[in-house]
């Protein structure tokens, strides 16, 4: 679970919540910056479409992470937000939380920590859409994502978020999972893929 000492009583006092259903926008691309969203459950995706209609996922936020950041300091939201699966959402207006840091410098520097934090993870992503192979990008994937075991994978949305997450086809990440498995690195189970080789990168 994320930092979340930035959350002062008084950002938390000024929250609204929203339950979203299946596919219902939280915001669009343009749209009116309101403040930073928290996912309290399911699975937000951050995308933009294209002319054509063809949607690019840029990230699926799931319990615990916040997202549209920059709505702090922008007018308007820089994509649109989709619910993937029904989510109840809090929404922290932005003049209640550039008051309360204002007023708490330690509460803006844990959110700025935040912040770098979320840099780093950006940049562990874009690194792994780099690697050609959808093998390695895979293996690179569970290299970094294995919980306290060192072996364990926990899938936290379906296998179409996952292959959203890595830059992949659904197709592409069944066929590279069902190789992974038939050579035994890995075993699919429900929720979670347990890695039978230790994974490297």
């Amino acid at each position: 679970m994320p930092d979340q000492s930035w959350l002062t009583p008084a950002i938390r006092r000024a929250a609204i919540a929203r339950t979203l259903t299946t596919g219902e926008p939280l915001f669009r691309l343009g749209d009116k910056s309101a403040g930073l969203c928290e996912i309290v459950s399911g699975r937000v995706r951050l995308a933009r479409v294209d002319r054509t209609g063809h949607e690019t996922v840029l990230h699926v936020a799931g319990p615990g992470e916040t997202i549209a950041e920059a709505s702090l300091f922008s007018p308007h939201y820089q994509c649109d937000a989709i619910a993937s699966t029904h989510a109840v959402v809090r929404i922290y207006p932005k003049a209640a939380i550039l008051a309360a840091f204002e007023a708490d410098r330690k509460a803006a520097q844990a959110f700025t920590a935040m912040l770098a934090h979320q840099v780093m993870d950006l940049r562990t992503r874009v690194e792994r859409r780099n690697i050609r192979s959808a093998r390695e990008r895979v293996r690179h994937y569970f290299a970094l994502n294995t919980g306290a075991d060192g072996r364990t994978v926990g899938l936290h949305g379906t296998l179409k978020d996952l292959a959203n997450e890595l830059g992949l086809t659904h197709e592409a990440l069944y066929r590279t999972l069902a190789v992974l498995e038939r050579s035994g690195e890995i075993r699919k189970e429900e929720g979670h893929i347990v890695l039978l080789r230790a994974p490297k990168i």
